[in-house]
Parts: C-alpha cells; sequence; structure tokens
C-alpha cells in the first residue's frame, strides 16, 4: 500500500459517520489563522455533515476585524466564484456564519477603557448576533490575584450592560469562577429568560449547571462530553437534563480546540504515512485541531449519553440554540 492509499484509508476510517442532521455550532473561533491554509473547504467539509449556522466569536478587539473578513469569506466561498466561471463544477455550499463581538476575560490585561468604547460603537453599528465571550477566569494564580479579579469583573459588568442595552445574548466563558459570576449575574439586570444566552464550554459540577439552568441560560456541550474520563461534566450534564430537560443545551465545537476523542489520533498513524504527508493528513481529518465538522460526533455522545434518539435531540438542540440566541431559524428537513 503506498503512502497515498493509506491517507486515503484514515480519512475514510475518520469521515464515517451516521445519519446527518441539522445542527447549529454556537461557539467557534474559525476566524483563526490556523484555518487560513483551508477555510472554505472545511467549512464546505461542515455543511455537508450538517453545520447549517456557526457563530464566529470574539476576544481581542484586535481581532474584531478578522471575525467580519471570515464571515464576508464564507458567504461568498472560493468555490462560488470558480462556479461561477465554470458552472459544471460542483460547489458545495457552506454553513450560515455570525459574530459575537466580546473581551475575554483570560485576556484582560491587554483590554482597555478604549475597547469598550469601541466594542460599544462596533455593537451600535453593526449588531452582532451576540455578546461575547465574556465572563471571569480564575484559572491561574495570576488572574485570581484582587487587582486582575476586579479589572474582569468591571469588563464583564460593562459588556453586561451592552447586552441589555441592545437587547442581545450572552456567550459566558466561566473557569474556576462559576459562583463569583453567578452572584454577579444574579445581582444585574440582565436576564437570560428574555435574552437568551449560553454558559459556553461548561465545566462545573451539578449544583451549577442547574444554577445557570435556572437563570435562563443554555449550557454549552463541548468535544469533552465524548471523553468517558470527564465524569464529572458527565454526571452533570446528567443531573441538569434529569432536572430540566434536553431544552437546556446547545453543542459547540469551540474550534480549533475541544477535540472530540474520535476525531484525535492515539496510535502513531501518522509516521506511518511519512513525514511528507504528515501536514496534508493533519488538515485533512483535524488532527490536533478541532473543525466545525466534528460537531455530529459531539450530537452521536450526548445522545448516547443521555439515551435520547438522535434525530430528537437534534430537533431539540437547534430549538435551543434558536432560543438561546433569539433567532428564528428553520429547523430543515433532513
Amino acid at each position: 500500500m503506498t503512502a497515498n492509499d493509506s491517507l486515503l484509508s484514515v480519512k475514510s476510517d475518520i469521515s464515517v459517520l451516521p445519519p446527518i442532521f441539522p445542527l447549529i455550532d454556537t461557539h467557534t473561533h474559525f476566524d483563526a489563522p490556523v484555518f487560513d491554509a483551508d477555510r472554505t473547504w472545511q467549512a464546505q467539509q461542515a455543511y455537508g455533515r450538517g453545520v447549517c449556522h456557526l457563530l464566529l466569536v470574539g476576544y481581542l478587539y484586535r481581532h474584531f476585524e478578522r471575525l467580519y473578513t471570515t464571515q464576508q469569506l464564507l458567504e461568498q466561498p472560493l468555490g462560488s466564484r470558480l462556479s461561477a466561471m465554470l458552472p459544471s463544477i460542483d460547489v458545495a455550499s457552506t454553513p450560515k456564519a455570525h459574530i459575537a463581538l466580546g473581551l475575554h476575560p483570560f485576556y484582560i490585561e491587554q483590554h482597555s477603557d478604549a475597547h469598550l468604547s469601541q466594542m460599544a460603537q462596533l455593537v451600535a453599528e453593526c449588531r452582532p448576533l451576540a455578546i461575547g465571550e465574556i465572563g471571569l477566569d480564575t484559572f491561574t494564580d495570576e488572574m485570581k490575584k484582587p487587582k486582575m479579579l476586579a479589572k474582569q469583573q468591571y469588563f464583564f459588568r460593562a459588556q453586561l450592560d451592552m447586552a441589555v442595552q441592545h437587547q442581545l445574548p450572552v456567550m459566558l466563558h466561566i473557569r474556576k469562577a462559576h459562583a463569583e459570576t453567578l452572584a454577579i449575574l444574579k445581582a444585574h439586570h440582565y436576564n437570560a429568560h428574555q435574552l437568551g444566552g449560553i454558559a459556553h464550554s461548561f465545566s462545573g459540577g451539578e449544583q451549577e449547571a442547574k444554577a445557570f439552568v435556572k437563570l435562563g441560560f443554555k449550557l454549552g456541550v463541548t468535544g469533552q462530553i465524548t471523553n468517558p474520563n470527564a465524569k464529572k461534566l458527565r454526571r452533570a450534564i446528567q443531573s441538569v437534563v434529569a432536572s430540566y430537560g434536553t431544552g437546556c443545551l446547545v453543542l459547540e465545537t469551540d474550534c480549533p480546540d475541544m477535540t472530540p476523542i474520535k476525531c484525535q489520533t492515539t496510535d502513531d498513524k501518522s509516521s506511518a504515512l511519512g513525514e511528507n504527508v504528515d501536514n496534508e493528513w493533519q488538515r485533512a481529518v483535524g488532527y490536533k485541531r478541532n473543525v466545525p465538522a466534528n460537531l455530529p460526533w459531539i450530537l452521536y455522545s450526548l445522545s448516547e449519553l443521555l439515551n435520547v434518539a438522535p434525530a430528537d435531540l437534534a430537533r431539540q438542540l437547534w430549538q435551543n440554540s434558536c432560543d438561546a440566541l433569539q433567532t428564528l431559524w428553520t429547523y430543515p428537513q433532513p
């Protein structure tokens, strides 16, 4: 077998999926430079696997323009331009891209009051689909320092104010700060029951999951749910669904991070292909990089965990996403 034959075999093995259902990827960083070489192709792959909408989520002011550039690219991908010149080419469609603007708490040292003002102006002029990702992050000792945490809280409240002013849902980033985040949300006049909102890449426990859902937020489920060793997360999701039903969840890849287990490589297949084709193979199957086309694996893992038929769960998750993002996207017939 040649290296190319091996490559095709690996691609085929990774890409085999059960039936496809319409899905919404509620959180991506698909504008990241890691996708520059093959973004259009990856978007077409995602659409072919049922991903109809995806969100491009902001985290630094200097990258906001990149979000809009990526959105424009996906509105008219290279393939469409080629198709206009060569009608015989069969060009795949791509997901509809939407934008969320936010100043991420982990990068708090890089944010300034000027960024807040400029973001407020951009929100007023361009009206993104959501504000995010925003919140609190005390993952490191540095982030826990009083000065750092105070600045995070200030930016969090300011962006919640923006969301209320423009009646937009928020996408929460919470890491090792669930109690603090809940306290601010409860004291603030942001109402997730009315405005929607997502606790992105939820990582808390059972009681924290229920607390966010009680406030009106949906919980973002990523590729972490596909890991059998993520026992705390899996228990939390099962517990909150037992109390509130499947109406409290949404799916997200958070690409290029949070790659589902089935899309990771734990053996030495890459070396078997040889150094010359290793990079091509990595791009093709998303090795060490999550891609929107991996979203169905999260659906099927969640379906198995909750013992809910994939078709039923997919339809419910679509409605949940629309509720969380305050949209009226029609569910396509699969």
